[in-house]
């Protein structure tokens, strides 16, 4: 008598591991960004333009409705990510010795619709909650109304709306903390391993939560360069947008790994 044919089932992917980061890493994440901005000039131009336009986008929400504005950057928040998603196939390439092109950089994450689908509706969620929260700060801290345009600066840092502005910054680093921390490498673990959503985020977590005085100074670096691009009309996003987000790839594959490939 026979015995029953086995059925083959398809071996579960190697675990996703993270590494414990060292202080001068981001530095080299940085180093290593520019590096693939210069390999690549005219895709990364794309790119910076793409980053351009948003931040142009905001300047005219602030000047035309500042109340908007944390909803607006909320909603650039969700876009620049899936951008910049183009710029870690750029580096991953380069990272294989292959070419980098425009096309497949703008079609990475057409093989991952699922869990791109996911994380894009995590992201609106905590993109409506802020918006939502910064307009509640505004309507419980004017109750005469919103300040216009030209006059929103002396009014919020005004003495006597101290108050306002501290919970203003409070909710929005809170937000601002819990979209870093789902998707400092979520999204290059997704074009990378092709992971869930939900393992992409646990996974960034994870990376934060092991690191947290290394990802502290991540988010201060990309912080500080981001804001310093933006004094000129937003032109330094030229240049800084595909930068950090190539030096975004290069803190996925200093922080996370499967053990079979613990290479670096």
């Amino acid at each position: 008598m026979q015995a029953p044919p086995v059925s083959e089932t398809p071996a579960d992917p190697p675990p996703l591991l993270v590494r414990r980061l060292r202080w001068a890493q981001p530095w080299q994440w940085l180093a290593w960004g520019v590096r693939d901005v210069l390999r690549a000039p005219w895709i990364a131009l794309f790119y910076g333009l793409c980053f351009w336009a948003m931040a142009l986008l905001l300047g005219w929400v602030f000047k035309a409705s500042p109340e908007y504005l944390m909803s607006m950057a909320s909603g650039c928040l969700l876009v620049g990510p899936f951008l910049a998603m183009g710029l870690y196939e750029i580096s991953r390439r380069l990272e294989r010795s292959e070419v980098p092109e425009l096309g497949a950089s703008l079609d990475c994450w057409s093989g991952h619709l699922q869990s791109m689908g996911m994380l894009v509706m995590v992201l609106m969620v905590l993109e409506m909650l802020w918006g939502r929260a910064a307009m509640v700060v505004f309507a419980i801290s004017f109750d005469t109304g919103m300040p216009t345009t030209a006059s929103i600066l002396q009014t919020v840092l005004r003495r006597e709306n101290w108050e306002f502005l501290l919970i203003y910054l409070a909710v929005g680093a809170v937000f601002a903390a819990l979209v870093y921390a789902f998707t400092v490498v979520s999204l290059p673990t997704i074009l990378d391993r092709d992971t869930d959503a939900l393992t992409a985020c646990i996974t960034s977590m994870r990376v934060v939560g092991l690191n947290m005085g290394v990802m502290l100074l991540w988010a201060g670096m990309i912080t500080l360069l981001v804001g310093v691009s933006l004094l000129l009309y937003g032109a330094g996003l030229l240049v800084v947008g595909p930068v950090l987000g190539c030096a975004s790839w290069h803190a996925y594959r200093a922080s996370v790994y499967v053990e079979q490939t613990a290479d670096r």
